[in-house]
């Protein structure tokens, strides 16, 4: 099955790219992050969805509502990342493959991160080199899904 069609999500305070500890996870806005994601999807031709939310049961919705609707998931969950059981029961529900991205390396900051929840249900996690890690896991999706 080609790729044609992929949903972003983006975690909590996410909303706050580009203000929210520059030294951490740069200047660069959600907005920028989405275009980037569109731009490297349009080069394979596959269109792009976007949701950002600070509710967990916000995206369980969105992830429940991919099914049937999108091929692939790059996810940022943000905090949720490391203890969201909903969210991971609810990637394991996703049929497709689903790339999980961190602007910031979380194995290199507090202890509380360097655990991801989410990992074991993901086809693949991409940390550390900010905003380019979006654009790689579209490769990534594009890689697995031909």
């Amino acid at each position: 099955m080609a790729l044609s069609s992929i949903l972003v999500i983006h975690g909590p305070n996410l909303n706050l790219l580009g203000t929210r500890e520059p030294e951490v996870y740069g200047t660069t806005t959600l907005a920028d992050h989405i275009a980037s994601v569109g731009a490297a999807a349009s080069a394979h031709g596959v269109s792009v969805a976007d949701v950002q939310s600070n509710a967990e049961q916000e995206i369980v919705a969105t992830i429940h509502a991919a099914i049937g609707k999108h091929d692939g998931i790059i996810i940022n969950a943000g905090a949720f990342t490391h203890y969201s059981w909903a969210i991971h029961d609810a990637l394991k529900s996703f049929p497709g493959h689903v790339v999980e991205v961190h602007l910031s390396n979380p194995g290199a900051r507090e202890g509380f991160r360097h655990v991801s929840v989410l990992a074991p249900v993901v086809s693949g996690t991409i940390s550390g080199f900010g905003g380019l890690g979006y654009a790689l896991a579209v490769e990534a999706l594009v890689e697995l899904t031909h």
